[in-house]
């Protein structure tokens, strides 16, 4: 019984070390942002319509970048992908340098 305790307090601890929230910019980054998107930053929020800047700022460089194909229209478009504890997988995908359309699994996820 003792053994499966650890285990479990072992695992929530490792879970809970990968929502631990480092401070990924300094406040010289970004003062020039709107107010609202500063805010956003700061609780590690994201919406669409941000750059790409103001996402890695929020969440912190993605686990992995695929660069799509240019359509017609000439635009660049990206996905980022993040993933949490195995089970939870985020996709970014933007349009040029804005956030366009986001798609996840993680409950709670704040937009």
């Amino acid at each position: 019984m003792k053994k499966y305790i650890i285990t479990v307090i072992s695992f929530l601890f490792i879970i809970q070390s990968g929502c631990a929230r480092s401070m990924r910019y300094s406040h010289q980054e970004i003062k020039d942002f709107p107010p609202p998107v500063q805010e956003q930053i700061k609780k590690g929020e994201i919406s669409i319509g941000m750059s790409k800047v103001q996402v890695r700022y929020a969440w912190g460089g993605p686990d992995n970048i695929i660069p799509h194909k240019p359509q017609e229209d000439g635009k660049e478009y990206t996905e980022w992908v993040y993933k949490k504890a195995l089970f939870f997988k985020t996709q970014l995908f933007f349009t040029d340098d804005r956030l366009t359309k986001i798609i996840t699994n993680h409950p709670g996820l704040t937009r």
